[in-house]
């Protein structure tokens, strides 16, 4: 039922590591190849805001505040995404959200997970 599934998030020290990834089961992999994906993030009490883009060329982009230490990928043969999160700080703590655009407009956002870095 769900379009977009994430997962990897937890609790980390500040300084430590993760790996989220963002699976789209629904998905055969002609279908998922050919779409432009992002993870998203909603710190609490915040708007959400964009991390990264990855598109279907594998153009990638970061929002400021991450670049240089997180690193979006895709494997579309198991129709993945992956945000590789390293050096991470406080304020990296959010709900973490996959995104998935169609080239017919359609959107879809994932369940969320939740990070925090804890000081």
């Amino acid at each position: 039922q769900l379009q977009l599934v994430e997962s990897g998030g937890g609790l980390v020290q500040p300084g430590g590591s993760l790996r989220l990834s963002c699976v789209a089961p629904r998905n055969i992999f002609s279908v998922f190849s050919g779409t432009d994906m992002s993870w998203y993030r909603q710190p609490p009490g915040k708007d959400r805001e964009l991390v990264a883009t990855i598109t279907s060329d594998r153009v990638t982009k970061y929002a400021d505040s991450v670049k240089g230490r997180f690193t979006i990928s895709r494997d579309n043969s198991k129709k993945r995404i992956y945000l590789q999160m390293n050096d991470l700080k406080p304020e990296d703590t959010a709900v973490y959200y996959c995104h998935q655009a169609y080239q017919d407009s359609r959107t879809y956002w994932g369940q969320g997970t939740q990070v925090t870095v804890s000081s």
